[in-house]
């Protein structure tokens, strides 16, 4: 019994060394060799100044002048600690009242620029989540019916804004997974270029 316990205690420090240290320093290593943008995060800087990653959404807090990152399901919205999904049935009374929710949020935001937009025309990832909570791709109609609203506020001519969304469009994962997407981190400061650009 006690040759047993023993072999036990060595099989747990060995596989935590392996696989709770080593492993992840293996790993951690190539990584930053083979693919170093990636590895740390895909971070953005401007003029020196962390903006963000273009892996993980953030809040633009409802600012009429930027396109708006979906809904996020973690507290506080797009926190990349507490990455989650609201684990809420597609059948529940809150997944419910979170979807409408958020359609209403929506169309208060965008109706102003685009009279025409009807409840029925909210793109699903404008009402609903995404898996993981801090997802960074909105979905190319998604920035389209948000297009109108920035180029008013910003003063840009609508084309200029559209041109810029179908710039910044991203085909599908692997070319089959997904549908094309837009970064929003991404467009966002490339808007802000452009209407630098402008004055």
């Amino acid at each position: 019994m006690k040759r047993d316990l023993i072999s036990s205690a060595i099989g747990i420090l060995v596989l935590t060394l392996v696989l709770g240290i080593l492993y992840p320093l293996l790993i951690t290593g190539v990584s930053q060799v083979a693919f170093p943008g990636n590895a740390n995060g895909q971070q953005i800087d401007v003029a020196g100044k962390l903006v963000g990653s273009k892996l993980i959404g953030q809040s633009f807090g409802g600012q009429r002048r930027y396109f708006q990152s979906r809904p996020s399901a973690t507290t506080p919205p797009d926190n990349p600690a507490a990455t989650t999904f609201s684990n809420l049935g597609p059948n529940n009374i809150a997944t419910e009242k979170a979807i409408a929710a958020n359609i209403d949020a929506y169309l208060k935001l965008e109706r102003p620029y685009d009279p025409g937009l009807t409840a029925a025309a909210v793109p699903v990832d404008a009402a609903d989540t995404s898996g993981s909570g801090i997802d960074p791709d909105i979905s190319v109609a998604n920035a389209e019916i948000q297009a109108h609203r920035v180029a008013s506020v910003r003063d840009l001519p609508l084309a200029r804004v559209m041109k810029l969304v179908s710039s910044y469009t991203h085909g599908r994962g692997l070319g089959f997974s997904g549908e094309p997407g837009v970064n929003v981190l991404e467009l966002n400061l490339a808007l802000d270029r452009l209407s630098a650009a402008a004055k």
